[in-house]
């Protein structure tokens, strides 16, 4: 470094017996010392300066975020009063009380026996199986020659056009 070589001239000086000049060296050199710890702290607050100011820009934007939030709470609150949120949450509960109503005169309108012919006849209709007819057993007769089927003549009735 600068400063060191200055030193060590400063040293040369003084076995040289020069020691106004090796004073003034070190007075140079000590400067220039203060110099660069002054440079430093200006650097330092320059950084510190621009933290602060990037801390701000975050603040202010959040500020801003939190303004225009407020807004929107303030626009929504116009729509929809707490008085307007009251009447819609009493005519739901009114609405759920009275499916209540209807939901227990249909369950009681039913007697035990009902219920239970309900339910007998929801297990035979479930366990209803379509009835096919008997597939047969024997083999179907082959086709012998010169005994036209009805097939055959319904075919030929169609493409013959009787």
């Amino acid at each position: 470094m600068n400063l060191e070589r200055e030193r060590s001239v400063a040293r040369q000086l003084l076995r040289d017996g020069k020691k106004e000049k090796a004073k003034s060296l070190l007075k140079k050199k000590r400067y220039q010392e203060q110099l660069l710890d002054k440079t430093e702290n200006q650097i330092s607050n320059l950084e510190r300066m621009v933290q602060d100011i990037e801390f701000t820009q975050i603040e202010m934007k959040v500020i801003e975020g939190l303004k225009i939030g407020n807004e929107c709470l303030n626009k929504m609150h116009e729509v929809m009063s707490v008085e307007e949120v009251e009447r819609i949450i009493d005519e739901t509960q009114d609405a759920v009380e009275y499916q209540k109503q209807i939901d227990e005169m249909l369950a009681g309108s039913f007697t035990e026996e009902d219920e239970d012919a309900i339910l007998e006849e929801l297990n035979a209709i479930t366990q209803e199986q379509l009835e096919l007819p008997e597939v047969p057993a024997e083999p179907l007769p082959e086709k012998t020659p010169g005994r036209v089927s009805l097939f055959d003549r319904t075919t030929s009735c169609i493409f013959s056009g009787v």
